[in-house]
């Protein structure tokens, strides 16, 4: 197995628990669960393949994604009544899923040749499209569209990819430094509370 197959293993179980976290939190039904789950972990990915014509998508072509997502679902329901500190931990998987999928998502770009700012851009955008297609559902404002720094991280990560490949680091190397940077800034982030700015506060 590679590392971008791993990537993708553990960005789809990350996402798919923080989906269904989520919808727990919200008191769905164990449907609404399921439906969570499967839209936060796939959501991203399949904007990428259809805005670059690879079709069927990619979770269409491998069975290997939709079991993991019901195999996920099955453990988080179980593990309901064991889970108590739902904000925490759907903060960090959704983190590892950014960090996961921003690196799928720009070797996605690669294999099209595309443009290393396009790359980065569908990196970031298979990483955090899923959960904003979470949170519309669920009625919240989708925490790209916050203060926080959430796809922001996903866009240091992508470039610093691409600025060690630039130093003729080893590819997997360069997607393992750049994953954990996207978790580490966004994890950082909010621990020293650190936001992007707000047109909202320059009003006098």
């Amino acid at each position: 197995m590679s590392i971008l197959n791993i990537f993708d293993l553990l960005g789809t179980i990350a996402f798919a628990v923080s989906g269904a976290l989520a919808a727990m939190n919200k008191r769905l039904d164990i449907f609404g669960v399921l439906i969570m789950a499967f839209v936060t972990a796939v959501g991203g990915g399949t904007l990428r393949d259809m805005m670059i014509g690879f079709t069927p998508v990619a979770w269409m072509r491998d069975f290997t994604t939709i079991s993991t997502i019901f195999i996920s679902y099955l453990i988080i329901l179980f593990a309901r009544p064991y889970v108590h500190r739902f904000k925490r931990i759907l903060f960090y998987f959704d983190s590892f899923g950014l960090g996961a999928f921003t690196i799928t998502g720009i070797h996605q770009g690669l294999t099209f040749g595309l443009h290393p700012v396009i790359c980065v851009a569908l990196g970031t955008m298979t990483a955090a499209f899923g959960g904003v297609l979470r949170d519309i559902m669920l009625n919240e404002i989708p925490q790209v569209f916050k203060k926080e720094i959430y796809a922001t991280a996903c866009i240091v990560g992508g470039t610093l990819f691409f600025a060690l490949l630039s130093f003729n680091i080893d590819q997997r190397y360069a997607e393992v430094i750049a994953a954990i940077v996207v978790v580490l800034v966004r994890v950082l982030s909010i621990k020293y509370r650190l936001y992007l700015p707000m047109i909202y506060e320059w009003k006098q």
